[in-house]
């Protein structure tokens, strides 16, 4: 089968595989986190910051939900790393954001994680952090999904199909996750442009 083909038919076997009541699961948290007036900070690492941005877009403008990511700001970003290494640089921030239990904290990771093998540590140490003030962790996550999916509370894991196309399924997929959350009835507060125009 030639790559295109096999790729196309990975996607189809991954949607399939998805568990929809851990999307459940994340909607009635961010639900939860929106009655509460509490606010969504959503972290992610090279791609996964990427979707961080366009999902607080989304959050915020379709959903109401009052929304964040530290990769956003890059003078305060590339100040802490600096100042204070990579490991703290989303705890720190998350500690300066006043981090506390109505909010909820969204993981965008391949890996999820790993204290042991001191992979991607700045996501580990700001999910101790939220864990330590109450908060909700929800999350899309690759392989296993780490530490990611030890501590959430609604963790959906894309599953690995080939292990040459793990980090563009979970990246992809993190998209499919959030757009299907924000177009929800239940969480949708704005209609998208393009769904209110006529014809």
């Amino acid at each position: 089968m030639d790559f295109v083909s096999r790729y196309l038919q990975e996607v189809t076997e991954i949607t399939g595989k998805l568990d929809s009541s851990r999307i459940e699961a994340m909607i009635q948290i961010l639900l939860e986190t929106r009655r509460n007036q509490g606010r969504l900070f959503i972290l992610g690492v090279g791609g996964s910051a990427g979707s961080a941005t366009h999902a607080v877009n989304d959050f915020r403008k379709i959903a109401n939900i009052e929304s964040y990511t530290p990769t956003d700001n890059v003078s305060e970003l590339t100040a802490r790393v600096n100042d204070d290494g990579w490991d703290t640089s989303f705890s720190r921030w998350l500690e300066g954001s006043r981090l506390r239990k109505n909010d909820t904290l969204m993981i965008f990771s391949v890996g999820g994680g790993n204290r042991e093998k001191n992979i991607s540590m700045n996501i580990v140490k700001a999910l101790e952090l939220a864990k330590s003030v109450g908060s909700k962790i929800v999350g899309v996550v690759g392989r296993d999904g780490g530490y990611t999916a030890r501590v959430g509370d609604a963790i959906v894991i894309i599953p690995t199909i080939s292990g040459d196309t793990v980090t563009p399924h979970a990246e992809a997929f993190q998209g499919v996750i959030w757009h299907l959350i924000v177009s929800d009835p239940r969480i949708k507060a704005n209609e998208m442009k393009w769904e209110s125009t006529a014809g």
